[in-house]
């Protein structure tokens, strides 16, 4: 009952709200339209007057020079040709600057109404939400300074512990699961750096609809899609990637439409300024997330056809347009680059200690981290019998040679003790180099193992011999099985195994870290592997290591000796061997997309695909899964989303009657004009964003989610403000002035009342919900779950 009054005084205070905006809404619906209907005719008479004012100054000079010819006309050019008044061409509209200034009162209203519905009840629920568990986790480790690895670029991760450093947060807390209580620690300061990035989103929304459209209503309708989500609400309160991602994302579009507007006055101050922060915005998005190359694509064919605008230009001679190409070239590409790799300098000075990220590196690249074993260490320089080592396969993430007491399953080849590849450190790892006949000389010198060699391998811990046969591997079914077989180093002729030094001859010794190695099995003829595939649960999800029919040399059949401990060698330093900036630049960026390629489902884990998230049928738990927990749900508004499923066809529709109507001739003049423009240039751009940011996900074989949805899903929105709009705008083609008039008003009115009165329903899958679940009919929710796949 106390958390029903609390809906209703929320209800009363929105519903006041929303009063406020609609009749704000009428008003610039009013001004707007008759300042649309003026536009076309200010251009020309704009235009008129200049060439008017040219011909006069161009009389008096040929006065003031009586008696001498003049032959030159009047023009409006400058002399420099890269400052040029570009000529409007067939189909564009000049975009006007002074008569089109924003409405200052609706941007602060929508980023007051944003910033409200992103901070309410920002510290709630104080334990750890879904993804928090890793992304905070990460925070902490910047804050630490310790290293570790994730298979996203670095960005969000540092400004998330930038943002817990600034306010208070120590980094101790250790984000084991979801659920685990905050408690003392500071966690707040996280949580609102996302939501205010994600307070942005609507004014920017709002912004890049105006520009493109020229329509305040066209521009609320699109914030409001944004401003009332509940999906967008949930991802912007949580320390998560997504509403950092977003703010980059949105921003690029932004700066973009902005730099667009300047193409009359090239090479000016704002025309640099949009064209600088258009590429450091595109950094930010990569550098928070690879699906930031979308939005990149997209601002690339955006400048590739501006470009080929201006080689049409007849009045650009071929050096200003190699000049608007360099600038180009400099503020798209050359500055984003030297900003993504200056991410990823930060973040290697910053996180320069060992931490669990070590394992999935090369040695070298562990060698310049302060706590691993390998940094300003010494060692043996080379690998001789009687040695305990640690084997690194040498593809990114082929982990380290391991083993462990747990035996295939049956029906997985022979029921022997498995042998994999382990990405992190583990006393599992070491193995003992024996010489084939079992014979140890303990009083003598030590020997050296040579290219050409014959070993064993004998498992430290378990005593069981690294062995092959001619059982197919669990994965990789063409490969062969390796297992551990034998005990207390007791065996057969197939634990054999011949040590090549990759590009060596007979006789070379094998050195520690520095030697290509691969174990050529003497019995089947096979080379020693790491598949990179993931075992399943019965192999702890650790890398499958196999035997390979394929003796060809790659990554996958070469290993290095990281570790060696044999008393009888003397040691050497081993700091020739730290990496330089671009090696670890380059390492880093191979282990990011196979780890992001290996993240597949899990079993029995939910999978979702892609062509449920337009129509939004499911979400995802944030927290809690019974009546007594606080329950939070990630799934939008489906009033919200379903709207922009149905405009998106409208769009279509519309699109093809414009484009049809052009081709047969019909005269468009005023704005009729200005709303075909609109949905061809404008609209088009929109649905060219949503394309690139959804359909990619169609042909991914990594584990999807439903957030991943939601960058699309904001230019959804924002088309879908554009054609909602025009198509209010255009009723009078089917009904009367006078009627088309209220039905404009009307439906401008239904509109932002369906948003509010669906987001005061569906509020509490944001701000959290307890008691029954929605099957209950005693629950509050019971009849808001429509469809069977909603599990709030």
């Amino acid at each position: 009952m106390e958390m029903h009054n609390k809906h209703e005084l929320e209800s009363i205070r929105i519903l006041a709200m929303m009063s406020k905006i609609i009749s704000h809404t009428a008003t610039c619906q009013h001004d707007q339209t008759a300042r649309k209907l003026l536009m076309d005719g200010r251009q020309k008479e704009h235009y008129t007057q200049r060439q008017d004012t040219s011909a006069v100054r161009h009389r008096k000079t040929c006065k003031a020079n009586e008696g001498s010819e003049c032959l030159s006309q009047p023009s409006n050019e400058t002399s420099n040709g890269a400052n040029k008044r570009i000529p409007k061409r067939e189909g564009h509209l000049d975009s006007p600057s002074k008569d089109d200034h924003v409405p200052v009162y609706t941007l602060v209203l929508v980023l007051v109404l944003s910033v409200c519905t992103r901070f309410y009840k920002i510290t709630e629920p104080p334990h750890v939400c879904w993804d928090e568990t890793h992304f905070g986790k990460m925070g902490s480790y910047y804050i630490n300074r310790t290293f570790f690895f994730d298979v996203h670029p670095p960005l969000g991760k540092m400004l998330i512990g930038l943002a817990g450093y600034l306010t208070g947060y120590d980094g101790t807390f250790p984000f084991i699961k979801p659920g685990d209580k905050y408690e003392h620690h500071s966690y707040w300061g996280m949580r609102a750096f996302c939501a205010a990035l994600g307070s942005c989103l609507p004014p920017f929304a709002f912004l890049i609809v105006l520009e493109l459209s020229h329509s305040t209503p066209a521009a609320l309708i699109a914030a409001s899609l944004l401003i009332f989500d509940t999906g967008c609400i949930t991802l912007s309160q949580y320390i998560l990637l997504d509403p950092i991602l977003m703010f980059f994302i949105m921003g690029s579009v932004l700066c973009m439409v902005r730099f667009n507007t300047q193409r009359l006055r090239p090479f000016g101050f704002s025309w640099w300024f949009w064209l600088l922060l258009t590429g450091f915005c595109l950094s930010g998005s990569l550098g928070v997330k690879f699906v930031g190359l979308f939005v990149i694509l997209l601002v690339g064919i955006n400048t590739a056809f501006d470009l080929w605008r201006l080689l049409g230009d007849l009045s650009l001679s071929l050096v200003d347009f190699g000049k608007h190409l360099l600038a180009r070239v400099f503020g798209l590409i050359m500055l984003p680059l030297f900003l993504y790799t200056t991410i990823f300098a930060v973040h290697f000075v910053v996180l320069n200690r060992s931490g669990p990220g070590d394992g999935f590196f090369s040695s070298s690249f562990q060698s310049r981290l302060i706590g691993n074993n390998l940094h300003n260490a010494s060692m043996p320089e080379y690998l001789a019998y009687g040695s305990v080592i640690t084997v690194k396969n040498l593809r990114i993430a082929g982990g380290y040679l391991h083993s462990h007491w747990h035996l295939y399953p049956e029906g997985v080849g022979a029921h022997q003790q498995q042998v994999t590849g382990y990405l992190h450190k583990d006393y599992n790892n070491l193995w003992l180099v024996k010489r084939p006949d079992n014979s140890d000389d303990l009083t003598g010198p030590p020997e050296l193992v040579r290219h050409g060699d014959i070993i064993r391998l004998e498992h430290k811990e378990t005593t069981r011999n690294l062995h092959s046969h001619f059982h197919e591997a669990p994965l990789t079914k063409k490969h062969l099985q390796v297992t551990g077989y034998g005990i207390n180093g007791s065996g057969d002729m197939n634990d054999l195994w011949q040590v090549e030094v990759c590009g060596g001859k007979k006789g070379d010794p094998v050195k520690v870290l520095r030697s290509k190695v691969r174990f050529l099995h003497r019995s089947t003829g096979c080379v020693l592997c790491s598949s990179g595939k993931t075992l399943p649960k019965w192999g702890w999800e650790q890398v499958e290591v196999t035997c390979s029919p394929y003796v060809k040399e790659t990554p996958s059949t070469q290993w290095n000796i990281e570790d060696l401990i044999n008393p009888k060698l003397p040691n050497i330093s081993l700091s020739v061997l730290k990496p330089t900036f671009l090696e670890i630049l380059w390492e880093s960026h191979i282990v990011m997309i196979r780890g992001n390629s290996g993240l597949k489902p899990k079993d029995n884990e939910m999978n979702s695909k892609p062509w449920h998230w337009p129509i939004n049928y499911q979400g995802l738990r944030f927290s809690g899964v019974n009546e007594t927990e606080y329950r939070v749900y990630l799934l939008g508004n489906p009033v919200i989303w379903w709207l922009n499923l149905l405009s998106l066809a409208l769009f279509v529709l519309m699109l093809t009657v414009a484009f049809l109507a052009k081709q047969r001739g019909v005269k468009m003049e005023g704005m009729r004009k200005v709303h075909c423009h609109t949905l061809m240039e404008g609209g088009g751009m929109l649905l060219l964003g949503w394309l690139l940011h959804y359909l990619p996900f169609y042909i991914m074989g990594r584990i999807l989610y439903y957030h991943h949805y939601f960058p699309a899903m904001l230019f959804s929105s924002m088309l879908t403000g554009i054609t909602l709009d025009i198509f209010l705008q255009n009723l009078h083609l089917l009904f009367s002035s006078s009627i088309s008039h209220y039905l404009v008003r009307g439906g401008q009115f239904i509109l932002l009342l369906g948003f509010i009165y669906s987001f005061y329903l569906f509020h509490p899958l944001s701000y959290g919900m307890r008691g029954p679940l929605a099957h209950d009919p005693a629950s509050s929710m019971a009849g808001l779950r429509w469809m069977e796949s909603w599990e709030f």
